[in-house]
This record gives C-alpha cells, sequence and structure tokens, in this order.
C-alpha cells in the first residue's frame, strides 16, 4: 500500500531548511548584516562572475542525460530528446543538470536562499491565488533547494541571452534584455533589504500590476503596444483555463462515467498502462490508496478535497526536462457531474543541485518541492501537497500534487519581440529577487550586490559565455541522435 511521506529528519530545527540561517537565528542587526554582506566581495568579487570556461574533467553533457535516463518511463525518454533536439533554447531548458554541474565551480557568495534550481525564463509565468487573484510568479520547482543564490540569477539571465539568439535579437539588444533582468533583480533587492519582514514576505506582483506596468513601459513604443495587447490577451485567456475547460476539453462519458481521452503517448489512460493480464482493480485502488495518502499532507482540519471522488486519471506528458518523469491528471467529481477538480500527480526525484549544494533534509522529494515552493512563491495552490507510493512494479517513487490548469498563463517567446522581452525580463528579475528575499539573508545580499552595475555587467558578460557553451552542448546532443547513440521522438 502507499506510504505517506514522512517529516524533515530535522524538521523544527533551526537551520533544517538552509545551512547558511545563522544570522537568523542570532538576530543579528542590520549593519552586521550589511557588513557581511559587504566582505563577502572579497572571495568572491562581483566582477569574477563574469568568466567561465570549462575544465578539463567537465563531465560529459550527453552522459549526464544518459544518466537521468535511467529512472525515467524509457518509452518517453526519445520524447524528451525530441523536445530537446528543436533547438538550442529547448535543449536549455532541458539542460538543467548539466548547468548545474558547470555553476559547481563558479564564484559563490556564500550567502545562501531557498533556489527554485531551474529559473530559466519559461518557469514564470501567472497562475490563480486561493483568493482568486492572478500574480506572476515562478512556477516550476522540481529543482528546490537551498544553494548560492547565485546560481538562480545565472540560470535566468542565459536563458534571455539563448532565447534572443534564437529570435535574432541584435547582440546589443540581447546584452540590453538580459542586463534589465540582473539590474531589476539588484534593485527589488536593494528595496526588500529596506522593507519590514513581513513587508517583504507578503510583496507580489498581480496582474494588474503588470499591465500597469507594461503599459508604462509601452507608451509611444508601437511594438510595445502590439505586446501590451498580446499580454492583456494571454490574461485574459489565462483566466479560463481551470478543470472545466479541462473537462470539456479532454474527457468524454463512458458506462455512465466521465473518462480521460488518450492521446497517445502524451496522454495515456491508466488502464492502458496495466500490463496484459493484470488486475485493474489492484491498480484502481492503488492509485486511491496515493489519494488517502496524499490528503493527510493537506493538514488535518477540514479540506475541499473531502468533497471531491475520484473518477479517473491518466498518465500525461509535461515540459521538456521534466519528460520521462512519472505525471498524472487525476480527475475527481465533487457536487455533481458538474464538478470537476483535476489534480496533477508529478514525480519527485533528487534535485540536480543536490550533488553539488548537499543532499536535501526532506527523506520525500514531493515534500522537498512543497515546501520550496512554499518558501518562495507568493501564494500557494491549497491543494499543494505531497505522498510516496509504491507501485505495481514494486518500486517506491516521490510525488508532489496540485491543481491542473488553475488560471495558468505563460509569455510565448516564439513571438516575443524586443520591447516584450526586455520588460518581461525586468518581471523575471524583480520575482526572483522577491523569491530569494523571502527567505535568504536580502540585507547581506543587497549589501554584496550594492548600488553600481558591476555585478550587472559581469553577469551579462558570463550569459555571453556560457550561451556559446549551450550552443557546443547542443551540437554534441545533436550529433549523438543523429549517429543513433541517442533516440529522438520528434513532433511531440
Amino acid at each position: 500500500m502507499p506510504e505517506q511521506g514522512g517529516k524533515a529528519q530535522h524538521a523544527g530545527k533551526p537551520g533544517a531548511i538552509s545551512q547558511d540561517s545563522a544570522w537568523r537565528r542570532r538576530h543579528r542587526s542590520v549593519e552586521e548584516r550589511q557588513a557581511r554582506g559587504r566582505a563577502a566581495r572579497t572571495p568572491a568579487p562581483r566582477s569574477a562572475h563574469a568568466s567561465w570556461e570549462p575544465g578539463p574533467d567537465r563531465p560529459d553533457p550527453i552522459a549526464l542525460l544518459e544518466e537521468q535516463a535511467v529512472s525515467r518511463v524509457p518509452e518517453l525518454v526519445p520524447v524528451r530528446y525530441g523536445r530537446m533536439l528543436v533547438s538550442p533554447f529547448t535543449f536549455y531548458r532541458g539542460a538543467a543538470l548539466i548547468m548545474a554541474a558547470d555553476l559547481a565551480d563558479t564564484p559563490r557568495s556564500g550567502i545562501e536562499v531557498q533556489l527554485c534550481g531551474d529559473a530559466h525564463l519559461s518557469n514564470f509565468g501567472g497562475f490563480g491565488t486561493p483568493e482568486r487573484r492572478m500574480i506572476f510568479d515562478i512556477n516550476d520547482f522540481d529543482e528546490t533547494l537551498p544553494g548560492p543564490w547565485e546560481w538562480d540569477v545565472k540560470r535566468l539571465a542565459v536563458s534571455f541571452e539563448v532565447m534572443g539568439r534564437e529570435r535574432g535579437f541584435r547582440p546589443a539588444d540581447r546584452r540590453a534584455i538580459v542586463l534589465t533582468a540582473v539590474r531589476e533583480y539588484r534593485n527589488r533587492m536593494r528595496r526588500a533589504a529596506g522593507l519590514g519582514t513581513l513587508d517583504a514576505w507578503y510583496d507580489q506582483l498581480e496582474s494588474e500590476e503588470l499591465l500597469r506596468l507594461l503599459r508604462q513601459a509601452a507608451r509611444g513604443q508601437p511594438a510595445g503596444k502590439t505586446e501590451r495587447r498580446r499580454a492583456e490577451r494571454n490574461i485574459a485567456q489565462a483566466r479560463t483555463r481551470d478543470s472545466s475547460r479541462v473537462f470539456a476539453k479532454r474527457t468524454e462519458e463512458s458506462g455512465g462515467e466521465p473518462r480521460i481521452v488518450a492521446q497517445e503517448p502524451l496522454i495515456v489512460p491508466v488502464e492502458d498502462l496495466v500490463e496484459p493480464g493484470s488486475e485493474w482493480e489492484q491498480f484502481d485502488e492503488l492509485i486511491r490508496g496515493l489519494l488517502r495518502a496524499y490528503r493527510q499532507s493537506l493538514g488535518g482540519e477540514h479540506h475541499p478535497i473531502e468533497e471531491f471522488r475520484y473518477v479517473h486519471s491518466a498518465r500525461k506528458v509535461v515540459g521538456v526536462g521534466s519528460v520521462g518523469t512519472r505525471c498524472f491528471i487525476v480527475l475527481l467529481l465533487g457536487r455533481d457531474g458538474n464538478d470537476p477538480l483535476f489534480l496533477q500527480v508529478k514525480e519527485a526525484e533528487s534535485s540536480v543541485l543536490e550533488r553539488f549544494a548537499g543532499r536535501s533534509v526532506y527523506p520525500n522529494h514531493g515534500e522537498r518541492v512543497v515546501a520550496g515552493q512554499r518558501l518562495m512563491q507568493a501564494a500557494s495552490d491549497i491543494f499543494l501537497g505531497w505522498v510516496s507510493g509504491r507501485g505495481l512494479d514494486g518500486q517506491v517513487r516521490h510525488f508532489y500534487v496540485r491543481q491542473f490548469q488553475d488560471w495558468k498563463g505563460s509569455a510565448d517567446t516564439e513571438v516575443m519581440m524586443v520591447p516584450g522581452a526586455t520588460f518581461y525580463a525586468q518581471i523575471c528579475g524583480a520575482t526572483l529577487a522577491r523569491a530569494h528575499a523571502r527567505y535568504g539573508d536580502r540585507i547581506a545580499l543587497a549589501a554584496y550586490l550594492g548600488g553600481a552595475d558591476n555585478f550587472d555587467n559581469a553577469i551579462a558578460d558570463f550569459a555571453v559565455v556560457y550561451a556559446d557553451q549551450n550552443e557546443r552542448d547542443y551540437s554534441a546532443f545533436s550529433a549523438a541522435v543523429k549517429s543513433g547513440r541517442l533516440e529522438a521522438q520528434v513532433g511531440l
């Protein structure tokens, strides 16, 4: 039977989330925290972040991808490779482990935060809060872990450089976009350093404020007005993405009950995953057991999940880097047949950062994801929880659970122009700073960054040299597919 993930081994102890918490336990003064940040410039000068080059012992990037494939669903690995093969940008999205290995030896200030772990530009977007407001925030935490804040900033900056190359932006425009993201991160962190604790914790970016800023940025720019109208349309469309929309689009009635429609290999109903001759009832009860165990992670008080009953589920392929992990959508019904709820149950493996930043204190990686998400997001889904369970293959796996398609919206980078990319870089930089400021020492970090643009320019330089490396890795990846070392299934 499924097992509920246990509490962290060090739960309740100071420093259970991050080892860099002495400043919090000792209640250091503002002046002491500022001095700490300025002192960090000695072992890690801000200009030192500009350079990077592969060492002679750099791991083979293709071997790292093959290593990840071992624990994934075999028939879905070619789908992952096919999505990564589309462009250097999609390759970059799937190469979090490769970049984590490269970042491990880069300069560190010694100031830790709760990291997203995969803070590229496509992992930001809009979603609905429990109060039914739409906010803009980070929306992917599969790799979250305490670690050096610089890693998230560099991953974000390089993603804009790589995207800009794919869109054909001029080098000067690409640099300006990256500088905008890093400058906004620095300015927002300095702003957060001046806020009270609760003000920094409650800070968020609502969609109305985002549109106000976009209208302000678009004044007098024809291209900017086009981007503004596109953003307004995307936000309006995001508000229609909910369980009812998925229910109408993805289900049909069979035997008096709704069933998720197959779209193989991307959507496969669970009954089609059972080996011929297996008892379907056993698999069905396994899922029900997982849901009962998941309920325990939502707290002891009454929860809306109790009013829903399980109806059906299917394996669903999502994203680029996550393809091949075990991910399901689960259909439940509440008051009646017109009251659907879709949950996403996603496998959580160890973070790609763990071998470089230390193991998570959470024995259940689903709980690791949930804890990190609650620390970093301005508001979290009321259905966010975790579970572990033994499948029919006998393997115990970890999962986290959240609502599927809850007002989710994202930027379309394939049509993004320079004004839109610049604005998007600004809000991503602001959002990452807000997330880091919630748990990291925002005062020390702000003092390290300073008021000048030394750090901004260093990261813009780094983005160029690492984007060059990403292109070399992409070429090696393409060659591995062409040679037959890797199998890629394109168009899915």
